[in-house]
């Protein structure tokens, strides 16, 4: 855990995502990602100057099989409190909507289903587990997709909402992930989304993929031009 918590801790210090005081939600979909967040999160409290207050939360989607089980005994060892919310957000983006390109409005349900049950409960802060690679083929997908140059920030304030994003793990490559989520045995639940393996950003991983087996330091170099504040700062920091 010693280069995930060195990259929270370097995520933490770069944007000031954590305050004294904080109540932080962590958003777990089940996912290798955000049970490795969850976990680092869980520790990171041990030793963070601004002490915080920690809650997973997860959205259910209404499609079955989702067994949550292992993520409530994981939650129960790092002695952090579950909420489990019950929606119908993937019975409507599949059955009723039948969308072609479920992924968009998925995303946007689940963003206010999840700000929504933050707010119920008082948290000012909900943590996601988007990590490097995610932000670099949101990036690409950007580019290649809609013509511009974006991608997620890792603070952001929703002012709707009156809360703010937090990705503790953004500088943490998934390679690594993959190699703690097995190392920990973390309780990873499969994705009953019919979508899932089968969407642009799937694309965009295989083409970094490629690029990288033809450029090593690919991600390396495009992580790098994320916080080159002379051209296009789209990382800006302190």
């Amino acid at each position: 855990m010693k280069q995930v918590l060195g990259c929270l801790r370097r995520a933490d210090q770069d944007f000031h995502m954590i305050q004294p005081g904080d109540r932080i939600a962590v958003g777990v979909s089940g996912g290798k990602d955000s049970l490795l967040l969850l976990e680092a999160l869980a520790l990171y409290r041990r030793f963070s100057k601004s002490p915080y207050e920690l809650t997973a939360m997860t959205l259910t989607m209404g499609m079955e099989p989702f067994d949550l089980s292992g993520v409530q005994q994981m939650c129960d060892r790092l002695e952090v409190p579950y909420i489990i919310k019950h929606t119908e957000i993937g019975r409507v983006v599949f059955e009723e909507r039948k969308e072609k390109n479920p992924c968009s409005l998925c995303a946007k349900m689940r963003r206010g289903a999840l700000s929504d049950l933050c707010k119920e409960h008082g948290f000012n802060k909900v943590a996601l587990g988007h990590h490097r690679d995610d932000a670099i083929e949101t990036l690409l997908l950007s580019l290649f997709y809609e013509g511009r140059i974006h991608t997620f920030h890792p603070v952001t304030y929703l002012s709707r909402a009156d809360l703010t994003q937090i990705r503790p793990l953004v500088y943490l490559p998934e390679s690594h992930i993959i190699h703690m989520t097995r190392q920990l045995n973390l309780p990873v639940v499969k994705s009953p989304c019919p979508a899932n393996g089968y969407t642009k950003r799937e694309e965009i991983k295989q083409l970094i993929t490629h690029i990288t087996q033809q450029i090593p330091n690919a991600r390396e170099m495009m992580l790098s031009a994320l916080q080159n504040q002379d051209q296009y700062g789209l990382w800006e920091h302190d």
